[in-house]
């Protein structure tokens, strides 16, 4: 998304009073709603384009799905190694992602480690659902989000009944002031052990995003997409980031976007690798 990649830029370039008037520049490119935030984490400073507006996550949410499985870790509940039993009946329906189901169409096992890399590098459904259901559920999730104090972020459904029903993906929102709030608790190890911070930072530096998504350079990444439902239905694609600039602070900018038909082929910004 070429408009992300400038407002990132912009980040490290002007002052932040400058951006929310870059970033409303910017957005009309994407044909869609537009809702960003930035926050210079040494100062605190922040700027953001409708960013205590309601946007869906889709597999943006494996994030704070990951973040409470790791806590659990951290607490001695569950070990990285323990193996867990991957049914058919976990898996999200054929259209959504889903390498493990097509990999072990009968079930298999896998680790808790090997299921957070699925979740978090390849953005696999099945394997979130199996993470989410092994904390408690959606339930689970909120509670996390409440004890580091990150507020409107609703995690209420299993991507399965996101992928069932269209009107599903919108009950499972964030504001982006939150995912912000959610970057920022990541990087300061709010509710994180150490280890289980590095490996999730780990985690996104190895994703895999789609081909028509920015990746480039920036260390962290996750993206979503929607479930594919129809060619013409109107579709978010949101995006969260950590950028750590040379010789300058981390910048979190999470990306989110709301009505666009499709995602955007952007090409490629000068200086980012592919």
């Amino acid at each position: 998304m070429r408009h992300l990649f400038v407002a990132a830029t912009l980040a490290a370039a002007l002052p932040f009073a400058d951006l929310p008037s870059q970033f409303e520049k910017i957005a009309p490119a994407a044909k869609g709603r537009v809702g960003v935030a930035a926050q210079l984490l040494e100062s605190g400073e922040t700027a953001s384009l409708h960013g205590d507006e309601h946007f869906p996550m889709h597999s943006v949410y494996k994030l704070p799905i990951s973040m409470a499985v790791l806590q659990r870790f951290d607490r001695g509940e569950l070990k990285l190694d323990q193996l867990v039993r991957v049914e058919p009946g976990d898996f999200v329906r054929k259209g959504m992602y889903s390498p493990v189901r097509d990999k072990y169409p009968d079930g298999t096992e896998l680790s808790i480690a090997e299921l957070l890399r699925y979740t978090i590098c390849e953005s696999d459904g099945s394997t979130s659902d199996v993470l989410m259901k092994l904390i408690g559920g959606p339930g689970k999730v909120m509670l996390f989000l409440e004890g580091i104090h990150v507020p409107d972020i609703e995690v209420v459904n299993y991507e399965k009944e996101i992928g069932r029903d269209w009107e599903t993906q919108y009950r499972n929102w964030a504001t982006p002031k939150a995912a912000l709030a959610l970057l920022a608790a990541l990087q300061s190890k709010r509710g994180l052990s150490a280890e289980s911070q590095a490996l999730l930072l780990k985690l996104m530096t190895e994703s895999i995003p789609g081909a028509k998504r920015l990746k480039g350079e920036l260390p962290a990444l996750k993206t979503a997409s929607p479930p594919r439902l129809t060619t013409s239905a109107l579709s978010p694609f949101p995006m969260v980031d950590t950028l750590r600039w040379p010789h300058s602070s981390p910048i979190p900018p999470p990306m989110m976007t709301r009505g666009m038909r499709s995602s955007p082929a952007w090409p490629k910004p000068p200086g980012i690798a592919p």
